[in-house]
């Protein structure tokens, strides 16, 4: 029976979705949820696997799939069937541990709250939107930051009167400052409702309506967060790259270039320039700052893979600091020119990304010279037109 389950799965689609593990009168006995359908599937045949997996495996008469547009939706969906079904190999595999869910709170301005299950008694369901239950805190906490960037809340207390820092590079819609309604800041809850609740054909065509450049941004979502790290090996690949470098003559005419490589070969029709309004002449790392948060604030822009800086490990560490702030995961990595092309990466950088840029050195190092290039290009040509 496992030959034939393993043959029937070599045409599973290299796509995201939700898989089932069926027993023998056909009852759920697993349900899990994959970046890659076809290579998640093939890792429960490998000789090594854990015996409770194994014991799974060999009781399984079946299995079937359920294809999603992405990573996002496939947490949404398994998350919808394991309440459905709870089934025996779910519950199991959480022994002490008890599953998370997703809590809406009540009020004028509801937030997001990640909750144990035991703490959910805390939040009764006739006051309170409670979403899940999910097998992952860290992957839910990613999944919050993916929608939020998207569909903008707020952590502060309203109407404190000074801006917090979520509002200043585009994360809470400014309940904080009044520049929000509870009526419009309500639209935004409502769609997150939605989108947790697995009724996203309801939220498409609400935003359809009211918010197309918000339905935009959801049918592009780029959500490589929530890669989790058994599946980072088999199905990660660095596809787009985005190179960052700053340039300017004495301090003047100073801008933030961005290259971007795609399938490991430049797309000029991707690179953008940043003319550096905020950072004062010569403070090359404010304006590496200023550089990213205004790219990030373009939810429009499809996001990278990997982001390279031209730079050592003051910029890179800076840089890092900076995207953390504003809840961006995306994996940083520098080139240093004065430590001989060397690659710096920032602290807790996991060893499968060291070994892909490692791979993929040579490509990095034209990623950033690109950068490099484009940038001086239009500071020359600045100069020019003087």
């Amino acid at each position: 029976m496992t030959d034939k389950i393993l043959n029937k799965t070599k045409k599973f689609p290299d796509a995201p979705g939700v898989y089932f593990w069926l027993g023998k009168n056909n009852e759920v006995l697993y349900i899990g949820r994959a970046t890659s359908l076809k290579k998640r599937i093939a890792q429960y045949f490998r000789k090594d696997i854990d015996p409770r997996i194994a014991e799974m495996v060999n009781q399984a008469k079946s299995i079937k799939y359920q294809p999603t547009e992405n990573i996002l939706d496939s947490v949404v969906l398994e998350a919808k069937l394991i309440k459905k079904y709870w089934p025996k190999y779910n519950v199991k595999d959480k022994d002490n541990r008890s599953f998370v869910y997703i809590v809406l709170t009540a009020g004028a301005y509801p937030r997001p709250m990640i909750v144990r299950e035991r703490e959910l008694k805390k939040f009764p369901a006739n006051k309170n939107r409670i979403f899940g239950p999910y097998q992952s805190a860290s992957l839910i906490n990613n999944a919050l930051k993916v929608i939020r960037r998207i569909f903008p809340y707020s952590t502060c207390r309203p109407n404190q009167g000074r801006p917090c820092f979520d509002q200043q590079i585009g994360l809470c819609p400014g309940s904080c400052i009044g520049a929000i309604s509870c009526e419009d800041y309500q639209k935004n809850i409502k769609n997150i409702s939605l989108l947790l609740g697995g009724q996203k054909t309801r939220l498409v065509n609400k935003l359809k309506k009211e918010n197309p450049d918000k339905l935009a941004a959801l049918k592009h979502i780029q959500d490589v967060t929530l890669i989790t790290r058994d599946e980072i090996t088999s199905t990660q690949a660095i596809n787009r790259i985005e190179g960052y470098d700053i340039s300017h003559w004495s301090g003047r005419e100073t801008y933030g270039a961005m290259s971007v490589f795609r399938d490991g070969r430049p797309d000029k029709s991707q690179y953008r320039l940043f003319s550096i309004r905020e950072a004062l002449p010569g403070d090359d790392l404010a304006a590496l700052a200023e550089t990213l948060l205004r790219r990030f604030r373009h939810l429009e822009w499809p996001l990278p893979d990997l982001i390279l800086i031209d730079g050592g490990k003051p910029q890179v560490d800076y840089a890092f600091k900076i995207l953390r702030k504003s809840n961006i995961a995306t994996p940083i990595i520098g080139l240093s020119k004065f430590g001989g092309d060397k690659l710096v990466f920032p602290p807790q950088t996991k060893k499968s990304i060291k070994d892909l840029a490692a791979n993929s050195k040579n490509i990095l190092l034209q990623v950033r010279d690109e950068a490099h290039r484009f940038g001086n290009r239009a500071s020359r040509q600045k100069r020019r037109r003087r």
